[in-house]
């Protein structure tokens, strides 16, 4: 077992450094997909939130570094490390990570690609990453000037994004549930940039100010309720997200719930599943 050990670290380290090379900032992982590294500060409740300005290693993604030297001292702390984690949101791909879940019983590949019928853009070429449980990490870069959060089922169910302060799971690392590789033919592509209105999906909306909201006729809601009713098995959780961010985006989302939420229950929604997407939705738009 140790020399396997041994083997899965120093292979580890071998992608880190060929991900450093192309300007990707790595860390050590765990099998766990945890940084490697524990806290230095785990015994000391008092110390202020530290982002590795102590100099110790532990910082998690704050340790992350393209420095060949930094990493491989890295690696030599955490001789159990199976992986490595990229840094998102560091120059100079400022990388975004769009990760496709295939766990949660969502279509997620689906709801990207209504999402991406919406709002008229494509996926240009880029690093796909296929995950043990079979899902998809798209690489994209952003800009300079944009700052992409991390979040979890917001864009869409089943879709999650890393961005700044957050991680991607390096190909080539070999976790407890398997390996992670890229697609073939995209391990040596560059992160592509990603399209405008992607990345506007991607930022947060400022907050409204819902002291006067647009007047909405009730045929227009309706139209919505009507939208999610005609969906078929495989689009109802992306149709009740589109038409919740359009009954927000036009100030009758409150309003509209509860037709909704009936809506996607007949459709084949559980009220639950309605209530959590009709959450994002309200989140996206800055409602939430």
């Amino acid at each position: 077992m140790a020399t396997t050990d041994r083997h899965a670290t120093a292979l580890a380290l071998a992608h880190a450094l060929s991900a450093a090379e192309r300007g990707l900032a790595v860390i050590p992982l765990s099998r766990t997909k945890l940084p490697a590294l524990r806290s230095p500060h785990h015994d000391e409740p008092e110390t202020p939130t530290c982002h590795g300005e102590c100099g110790r290693p532990g910082h998690g993604v704050y340790d992350a570094s393209t420095d060949p030297r930094r990493i491989r001292e890295l690696f030599a702390a955490a001789p159990w490390a199976s992986g490595y984690g990229i840094a998102c949101g560091l120059p100079p791909h400022h990388l975004i990570g769009i990760d496709l879940d295939t766990k949660s019983g969502t279509n997620a590949p689906a709801a990207l690609r209504e999402l991406a019928l919406r709002h008229l853009f494509t996926i240009p070429p880029t690093v796909v990453v296929v995950t043990p449980s079979g899902g998809r990490h798209i690489w994209l870069a952003g800009p300079p000037d944009t700052v992409v959060p991390n979040s979890a089922g917001r864009l869409a169910p089943g879709i999650d994004i890393r961005g700044a302060g957050g991680y991607l799971v390096g190909p080539g690392s070999r976790t407890e549930h398997g390996v992670y590789s890229t697609v073939a033919g995209t391990a040596h592509l560059p992160p592509a940039h990603c399209p405008p209105s992607l990345l506007r999906l991607l930022t947060p909306p400022p907050r409204r100010n819902h002291s006067a909201p647009p007047q909405v006729s009730a045929a227009q809601g309706q139209g919505l309720v009507q939208f999610v009713l005609a969906a078929h098995e495989g689009q109802r959780n992306t149709r009740l997200f589109w038409a919740a961010c359009r009954a927000y985006e036009n100030g009758i989302g409150e309003a509209l719930v509860g037709e909704l939420t009936d809506a996607a229950r007949r459709v084949g929604l559980t009220e639950r599943e309605a209530q959590s997407t009709i959450a994002s939705a309200a989140r996206l738009t800055g409602h939430a």
